[in-house]
């Protein structure tokens, strides 16, 4: 299924593809404070509706993450970096409006031990 996702206020917009049955909720230090339920998919299911340059990015830890956010409404919609199968994209479900949350299933993600 196709959906539509932005930050708050919009300057970050995007497409992405994807059948989300399960949403992990991480506790590192990050993902704690943020309270995102995020979704895996290939980086080629994320397409930015809003120019590349709107983005920030932030990083933490290993480095290996780049924690996309608006400048602007703070809003984190989507992480990038590699996954075991290539370029991944962890969506977060709560930027995708018409995304049922109650349906995902959400499974509790010890970030810290990582």
């Amino acid at each position: 299924m196709r959906y539509e996702g932005s930050c708050h206020c919009g300057k970050i917009a995007f497409e992405v593809e994807g059948e989300f049955a399960e949403a992990i909720d991480c506790n590192c230090s990050l993902c704690r404070r943020r309270g995102g339920l995020l979704a895996f998919v290939a980086r080629d299911k994320l397409t930015l509706t809003t120019p590349e340059t709107d983005l920030s990015t932030y990083v933490f830890n290993k480095h290996v993450i780049q924690h996309r956010f608006c400048d602007t409404c703070g809003i984190a919609p989507f992480g990038e970096g590699d996954g075991p199968h290539g370029k991944m994209a962890a969506i977060n479900l709560r930027c995708l409006p018409e995304f049922d949350i109650e349906a995902v299933k959400v499974v509790k993600y010890d970030g810290r031990s990582v």
